[in-house]
C-alpha cells in the first residue's frame, strides 16, 4: 500500500510538472540558433480594449491588468486560458522583462514570431516600435531602452481589423459564427517571444543557396557591425566528419563559397541535411558569435511543363494543410505536435503539403526539413480586397518578411502569396501587386518558383495551378487537354477581361484543390459540410477517391496534385483524419491510393504546349 502511494503522489508531481511547464520552450528559430537567450512564453497579463481608449487611460503605464492569458496561444484559443470568441479590436499585454547581468555591453533584441495584426511596443511607458503583419516574425533592437540586470515594464498594443479588407486574415471568420470555410478567429500574439543577446559585431543574417550541379553552398552573410578585423569562420559538418570549411572577412559584401567533393541530396525520399556552424572571431581569436543551422542540398526548377527536384522530374502528392488545432487556434500546442502533423500525413501517402491561407511557424519548416517533406508556402490572403492599394502595400510588406525569414529552408519548394482572387479586377491595383510580387520574389529567392495565385486568376506565374472538386468522369473530361486551346481553368478570361490576366504557357500544371470528400456522422450532417454529396460507406468513399486519383492519373499533363484536407476543421469534414487526429480509415487504404502516381516520374512524355 505504501509504494502504491508513492507511486500515485509522483504521478500527481510529475502532471502538476506538465501543467507549469512553459509553454513551447523550444528555441523558435531552428536554423539560426543561439545559446544565449530567454523565452518570454507562460503567464501575462491583459485587458481587452474595446472602444481603443486605452492609450487614453493610461494602459501604456500599466504594471498589470485585471486578466491573465498564457501566450503564446491567442486569446480565442483554449490553450490560452481566455478563450473569447467574439471579434477582438484591440488588447493589451503586460509582463516585467528582466534582462540578465550577463548581457552587459551586448545587442539585445525582443522578438515575436507572430502578432496579429498591429502591434505597438512600450517599454516602461515609452513607445518604442509599431510592426503590421497577421505572420511574419520580427526583432526589435531594444538596447538602448534597458539595463542588462534590471527588470523592465513590456506593455504591448495588438489592433485588428479584421473586416476591414486590407489586411490579411486567411480562413479567420468575418461573421460571428464560423461557417463554411471560415473559422474561429486569431488575433493577437500567437508564436513564441523571446530575448535574445547578441555581440554588437555579431551575426545578423545569411542566406544559403545550395548549388548541387557544383557541388557547393554559397552563403551572403549580413553583420550587425562590419569589422575587417573579425573574420567569419563556416563550417558545414556531416554529423562530427567537417565536409567543408571556408574562412572570410566578417563584412557584408563576403561570398561564402563551400565546395563538396562528394554530396548528400536532399528529397521526401532521404532527407539528407548538413549541420552548419557560423562563428564570428576577433582578431584576438575570441568567438564573439556562434550560431548553430543546417542546410539540405537540393534543386528546384521547372522546363517543360514539369517540376523537377534535383534535375529530376518529380511528382507532387500534396494535401492541403490549414494548420489549425483545436486547443490552440492557429498555435500548435506542442511542437510534438508539429511533427505529428508531417508523419501522419506522409503515413497515408502524401509527400508533402500545401500550407494553406496561414504563415506557419519555423519549427513546422524544421520538421519538413527533417522528415523529409515538400511544402508550398502561401500567404495569409483570404479578407484582403485584392483591389486595394493598401491592402497590397501591406501584402507586399509582409510578404518580404516572410520570404526573407523562410528561404533558406530546403522543404519549401513553392512560394504561393494568394488563393482563389476570383473577385481580382484585370486592371488597376490586383495585376500591378502581383506583378511585384513575383518580380520582388524573384529577386529575394531566384530558385524557387512563383505560384502567383492558386487555383487561377493568373498574372504572372511559374506554376499553373487550378482547383476542381469533380469526381470520377468530370474530373477526367475537365482536364482534357487540347494542345493550342486553353486547358481548364477557374476563370473565364474572355469574360473577366483582356488586358491582364496570363494565358497558359506550358507552366507545370497542377490541380492542387481537388478531393475534399466528406466522411460526417449523419447527426453532424446538418451542421458540417464536405464537397460533393455525403458517402456512406467506406466501400463508397474509397471507390469515389480512386476514381479521382485514376482520373489525375490518366491526366499526363498533370504534374502534381493537392488532396483536400489532411484533417477536419471545425465545420468542414473532409479530411483525411479527424480534428483531433485520429484517424478515420486505415492509413494503408489511403496509401495504396495515392502511391499511384509514384514522386519520380520515370518514363516522362513530351509536355511541350
Amino acid at each position: 500500500m505504501k509504494a502504491k502511494t508513492i507511486l500515485i503522489a509522483i504521478a500527481l508531481i510529475m502532471g502538476l510538472g506538465n501543467l507549469m511547464a512553459q509553454p513551447r520552450a523550444e528555441y523558435p528559430r531552428p536554423q539560426f540558433e543561439r545559446n544565449d537567450w530567454v523565452n518570454l512564453n507562460g503567464t501575462w497579463t491583459y485587458t481587452f480594449d474595446f472602444g481603443r481608449t486605452g492609450e487614453a487611460r493610461g494602459f501604456v503605464n500599466s504594471k498589470g491588468f485585471d486578466g491573465k492569458i498564457t501566450v503564446p496561444f491567442c486569446p480565442e484559443s483554449a490553450l490560452s486560458g481566455v478563450k473569447y470568441v467574439d471579434f477582438i479590436n484591440s488588447i493589451w499585454y503586460q509582463r516585467t522583462l528582466t534582462i540578465p547581468a550577463a548581457w552587459e555591453g551586448k545587442k539585445i533584441f525582443l522578438n515575436f514570431g507572430a502578432v496579429d495584426y498591429e502591434a505597438t511596443i512600450y517599454l516602461d511607458g515609452k513607445f518604442v516600435q509599431t510592426h503590421h503583419g497577421a505572420g511574419s516574425s520580427f526583432s526589435i533592437d531594444i538596447t538602448n531602452r534597458v539595463k542588462a540586470g534590471e527588470s523592465h515594464n513590456l506593455v504591448i498594443r495588438v489592433n485588428d481589423d479584421l473586416r476591414g479588407g486590407r489586411q490579411p486574415g486567411g480562413k479567420q471568420s468575418t461573421n460571428f459564427y464560423s461557417a463554411g470555410c471560415s473559422y474561429t478567429r486569431v488575433t493577437g500574439i500567437w508564436q513564441t517571444v523571446w530575448m535574445e543577446a547578441v555581440d554588437r559585431e555579431g551575426l545578423k543574417s545569411v542566406y544559403a543557396v545550395p548549388d548541387i550541379d557544383q557541388k557547393q553552398l554559397v552563403v551572403t552573410p549580413q553583420f550587425y557591425t562590419e569589422s575587417n578585423t573579425n573574420r567569419l569562420v563556416v563550417t558545414v559538418l556531416d554529423g562530427k566528419k567537417v565536409v567543408s570549411t571556408k574562412t572570410v572577412p566578417a563584412t557584408n559584401n563576403s561570398i561564402v563559397v563551400l565546395p563538396f567533393k562528394t554530396m548528400k541530396l536532399w528529397s521526401p525520399e532521404e532527407p539528407n541535411l548538413y549541420d552548419v556552424t557560423y562563428k564570428v572571431i576577433a582578431q584576438d581569436g575570441r568567438v564573439i558569435d556562434e550560431v548553430k543551422s543546417y542546410a539540405g542540398m537540393r534543386k528546384i526548377h521547372c522546363a517543360n511543363g514539369y517540376f523537377y527536384l534535383n534535375n529530376k522530374p518529380y511528382y507532387q502528392r500534396l494535401v492541403l494543410d490549414q494548420g489549425y488545432y483545436p486547443d490552440g487556434i492557429w498555435t500548435a500546442p506542442t511542437d510534438e505536435a508539429l511533427r505529428h502533423d508531417i508523419e501522419m500525413s506522409k503515413a497515408v501517402g502524401f509527400n508533402g503539403a500545401r500550407l494553406h491561407q496561414k504563415n506557419f511557424e519555423e519549427r513546422y519548416f524544421y520538421w519538413a526539413d527533417k522528415l523529409g517533406y515538400i511544402t508550398w508556402a502561401e500567404f495569409a490572403s483570404w479578407g484582403l480586397n485584392v483591389n486595394d492599394e493598401l491592402a497590397a502595400r501591406n501584402t507586399i510588406g509582409e510578404w518580404q518578411e516572410l520570404v526573407i525569414r523562410d528561404r533558406n529552408h530546403p522543404s519549401i519548394v513553392t512560394w504561393t502569396p494568394f488563393n482563389e482572387t476570383w473577385g481580382a479586377r484585370d486592371t488597376g491595383a490586383y495585376p500591378r501587386m502581383m506583378i511585384d510580387l513575383y518580380n520582388i520574389t524573384k529577386a529575394m529567392d531566384p530558385s524557387r518558383p512563383v505560384n502567383d495565385a492558386s487555383g487561377d486568376s493568373h498574372v504572372l506565374t511559374d506554376i499553373w495551378s487550378v482547383h476542381n472538386y469533380s469526381r470520377g468522369d468530370g474530373l477526367l473530361k475537365a482536364l482534357a487537354f487540347e494542345h493550342g486551346k486553353e486547358p481548364y481553368r477557374n476563370i473565364n478570361i474572355e469574360d473577366r477581361g483582356k488586358q491582364n490576366f496570363a494565358r497558359y504557357d506550358g507552366q507545370p500544371y497542377m490541380v492542387d484543390e481537388f478531393g475534399g470528400l466528406p466522411w460526417i456522422k449523419k447527426e453532424d450532417r446538418a451542421s458540417s459540410w464536405g464537397y460533393g454529396g455525403n458517402i456512406d460507406s467506406e466501400e463508397e468513399f474509397f471507390k469515389i477517391l480512386r476514381g479521382e486519383v485514376e482520373a489525375l492519373k490518366a491526366s499526363k499533363h498533370v504534374v502534381g496534385f493537392c488532396y483536400t484536407q489532411i484533417t477536419d476543421v471545425e465545420q468542414e469534414k473532409n479530411g483525411v483524419y479527424y480534428y483531433d487526429r485520429t484517424p478515420k480509415f486505415d492509413a494503408e487504404k489511403w496509401r495504396e491510393i495515392f502511391m499511384l502516381l509514384p514522386s519520380i516520374i520515370e518514363d516522362p512524355v513530351d509536355l511541350s504546349y
